[in-house]
């Protein structure tokens, strides 16, 4: 279906190497006023970099963003340890591994 960061329809998956990416709407609870959620865990070196991207965008665009440690939930673990970090804008998935500054603005502007 797509590549890493592709769109992806609701409910769909993404092939990433030899398995299928879970994509959609984020099963959690977000904050009512987040529009960005990084999944992440401590000791993440590419959570740190998602994080500078987020909090840069986010920042210039005036939105609201939360983070979570996957480790803290049983299911967020089982879902997306493989994955992390993990984004998703207005709840649902946008990106993993890596945070693209272009993609994650026009996502917030669209």
């Amino acid at each position: 279906m797509g590549a890493v960061g592709a769109a992806v329809p609701v409910g769909g998956t993404a092939a990433v190497g030899d398995r299928a990416a879970p994509r959609g709407p984020y099963a959690g609870p977000m904050a009512d006023d987040a529009r960005i959620l990084l999944l992440g865990k401590p000791g993440c070196h590419l959570c740190d970099d998602a994080r500078e991207v987020i909090v840069k965008v986010a920042g210039e665009l005036g939105v609201t963003w939360e983070e979570r440690d996957i480790t803290a939930s049983e299911e967020d673990t089982r879902l997306y340890w493989d994955q992390i970090p993990v984004t998703f804008v207005d709840g649902v998935q946008h990106d993993f591994w890596r945070v693209d500054e272009r993609r994650l603005r026009a996502a917030l502007t669209a």
